[in-house]
């Protein structure tokens, strides 16, 4: 019997090359999952109808992501599947007129829609319905809910989310899946819904670093990456926290965890300061997404603020009252602190190593949980993943994030996959 949780994209393709399997084997498995477990985590929004796939005879190689289903985060577009924005259907399409051009990469490349997986209200702060599969009494995390919460729980292999704030970071950590989020401008959002155009980011959730390899390479066109085998010679920086709130035990002893286990493993620590303080890089993001999402969701305010959430008005009511000049000093100062993270980078580390979250997940459906960790790493556009590298006794999982520069997204997925083979 296959193991589908521990089937690699790459052990999926070989077997379709050999015979083995089917190229619709794997999307039946997750189906037949997601029948059996979504209506207690309720982590989609809609389902795929059964896809028509023909076979290859031609004697060439299948595509990189042929036959792997793929979870479609509901504020991507989609041409035969509806899309919401996460608004519990009070904005809501049958099908928009073209796919999102991320999913029209992922379907060229052999990818299978599953479905659309619930997202929070426009991808901010609204909880969404879905729940935590190592403890439904708890959130997953947000925005991206449905799709961490899908991976975690094995009813798809991949995932699309998007990080404005901490969408993808926060969710990988409280799922206890791999979550990445690259530099900022790889990957097109064209036809993903703007929150804040300069921050929103598209990665995506796996539950094995070598299919985020395999991932990217996929979407990005770039050569193959090869895992480091140690971290001989790696210089780590080990990052401060905002001032509040602390982080708890749990989140320090992962990050204890992984600093120990990096060091056994060659590396060389050493403290990093980020220059601008923390607490300041979080206040200009929070500028920036106000400012920019009173903007993006400027006619979806029009048409439906009666039914939008208390907290989105507040976010929108807030960058109305942004001036210009306040958003400009808060992009200034996001430049500035690009230039000085470069050089840190460039004269003493290769990557950084931070906690992906406050704590383990939250209890109850009230709050998807505190992205202050990941507010400065969205504002400087870097590239970032979460491994799931601790557990607690009560098996909750907590993560902890590498952080590499801008543009150095392979190298950090080398590093990467030293921790977590």
């Amino acid at each position: 019997m296959t193991d589908w949780n521990r089937m690699t994209l790459a052990g999926f393709r070989h077997r379709l090359a050999d015979g083995e399997l089917s190229p619709l084997d794997w999307w039946m498995a997750c189906r037949e999952r997601i029948n059996a477990m979504d209506p207690s985590l309720q982590a989609w929004e809609c389902l795929a109808p059964e896809p028509a796939i023909a076979g290859r005879d031609d004697g060439q190689p299948c595509p990189a992501l042929y036959g792997v289903p793929v979870g479609i985060k509901d504020i991507i577009d989609t041409a035969r599947m509806p899309t919401t924005w996460g608004t519990q259907g009070y904005h809501h399409v049958d099908g928009s007129d073209m796919d999102a051009a991320i999913v029209t990469q992922l379907i060229r490349l052999g990818a299978l829609p599953m479905g659309k997986t619930v997202s929070t209200e426009y991808a901010y702060f609204q909880p969404s319905r879905t729940r935590n599969p190592h403890d439904p009494s708890r959130t997953p995390g947000g925005s991206s809910s449905g799709s961490a919460a899908a991976v975690a729980a094995g009813m798809v292999p991949v995932a699309l989310g998007t990080q404005t704030v901490g969408s993808i970071i926060r969710p990988a950590s409280y799922c206890g899946v791999v979550g990445f989020k690259p530099s900022h401008g790889t990957l097109s959002v064209a036809g993903v819904k703007a929150l804040a155009p300069s921050l929103d980011t598209l990665g995506w959730f796996t539950r094995h670093m070598e299919d985020t390899r395999t991932l990217f390479t996929a979407l990005t066109g770039s050569d193959p990456i090869t895992p480091l085998e140690g971290l001989e010679g790696v210089r780590v920086g080990l990052c401060r926290v905002p001032s509040t709130p602390l982080p708890s035990p749990d989140t320090s002893a992962a990050l204890e965890d992984a600093a120990t286990r990096m060091v056994a493993l060659g590396a060389h620590l050493s403290p990093v300061d980020l220059g601008e303080s923390f607490d300041d890089l979080v206040t200009h993001q929070r500028v920036i997404l106000a400012y920019e999402a009173a903007r993006a969701l400027a006619s979806e305010r029009a048409r439906f603020e009666a039914s939008m959430s208390p907290a989105l008005i507040a976010l929108l009511d807030e960058g109305q009252g942004i001036s210009l000049g306040r958003y400009w000093q808060s992009r200034q100062a996001a430049d500035r602190a690009k230039l000085a993270l470069a050089q840190q980078f460039a004269e003493r580390f290769d990557v950084l190593i931070a906690p992906s979250a406050t704590g383990v997940a939250l209890e109850g459906l009230e709050s998807t949980g505190d992205p202050i960790y990941s507010r400065a790493w969205t504002l400087l556009g870097v590239p970032c993943i979460n491994l799931p590298l601790h557990w607690t006794l009560q098996g909750l999982p907590v993560g902890v994030q590498l952080i590499a520069d801008r543009y150095q997204d392979q190298r950090l997925l080398s590093i990467a996959s030293a921790l977590m083979p």
